[in-house]
């Protein structure tokens, strides 16, 4: 079995790449990366994974893509439909704007459509969780999660809070967040501010 993100972001940043590297690291080598055309993010992306250029559409024809916008949860039992699972390499908008449907899912002639619940997972939870249950068998109300995660960053005299409001699976109580996404956002707070400093100034 496999699980495909189709790179749909404009531009490959930071924050996608933490997510895209962490999504490899627990697909445990049944990663591949579509839609990746451009001869830097080809360079730099198959250090983690494969990649192709062509769309998981015309590659998978007959994958299962996990849309949020679909009514069908993802079961175990999908496997038998197929084994190559698309999920959107797309970073979460607040609230959701159903891109996946119009980027991902509206390029299959005859999608076969799949959801994760009604919370919008990060691309690496979203692989996470799909793991869990075509290649181990899990249900989806097996796997605990958690709405909306606080991260507290604290510079000097001042203290920041970032909010992520999407959907995180648990692993022993904690959220699936990389420790290099943590220390990436807490890194960019304190720049923005140091630079909103020096306009001030």
């Amino acid at each position: 079995m496999l699980i495909v993100i189709e790179h749909l972001e404009p531009e490959l940043s930071k924050w996608l790449l933490i997510e895209y590297k962490h999504a490899a690291q627990i697909a445990r080598g049944n990663l591949l990366i579509t839609n990746v055309c451009d001869k830097n993010e080809v360079a730099i992306l198959e250090k983690i994974a494969r990649t192709r250029c062509e769309s998981a559409s015309q590659l998978f024809p007959r994958a299962i893509v996990l849309d949020p916008s679909s009514t069908e949860l993802l079961s175990p039992s999908d496997k038998e439909i197929s084994d190559v699972f698309v999920i959107g390499g797309i970073l979460g908008d607040h609230p959701p704007r159903g891109r996946t449907k119009v980027l991902l899912t509206s390029k299959f002639s005859n999608p076969v459509a799949r959801s994760l619940g009604d919370g919008q997972y990060s691309i690496d939870g979203a692989v996470y969780v799909t793991y869990k249950v075509v290649f181990e068998g899990l249900r989806l109300s097996d796997i605990p999660y958690v709405d909306g995660v606080k991260i507290l960053s604290r510079k000097g005299f001042f203290e920041h809070e970032i909010y992520l409001p999407f959907r995180y699976p648990l692993i022993d109580g904690k959220p699936l967040i990389h420790p290099e996404l943590l220390d990436y956002l807490k890194g960019r707070i304190v720049v923005d501010e140091q630079r909103l400093l020096n306009k001030e100034e």
